[in-house]
């Protein structure tokens, strides 16, 4: 495999694995010799970051769509208003 994407590889692993404790403190050790390592791990995780917010994001808007097919305003405005007119003529047959 090439070098950079064996780094990658082994980026990857550490940021979103659950390394041992043994490979967790190599690792530390490995970051503070290499500054550029360091750099790319911190690149890769604001990347992920990124793709976590954007991904909730979509979520979002996907549940807000979803939401508004259910729950119309028309819809609601018409059970509130069945609802006080109901609530109306059971006070006024008091």
């Amino acid at each position: 495999m090439r070098l950079e994407l064996e780094q990658l590889r082994l980026v990857e692993h550490q940021v979103l694995g659950n390394p041992s404790a043994a490979d967790a403190a190599a690792w530390r050790a490995r970051l503070l010799a290499d500054p550029e390592l360091q750099a790319d791990v911190e690149a890769q995780q604001q990347l992920y970051r990124g793709l976590q917010a954007v991904g909730r994001q979509q979520l979002r808007q996907e549940l807000a769509t979803i939401h508004a097919k259910l729950y119309p305003p028309r819809r609601r405005n018409w059970v509130r208003a069945t609802v006080a007119g109901l609530c109306r003529t059971i006070r006024w047959s008091r």
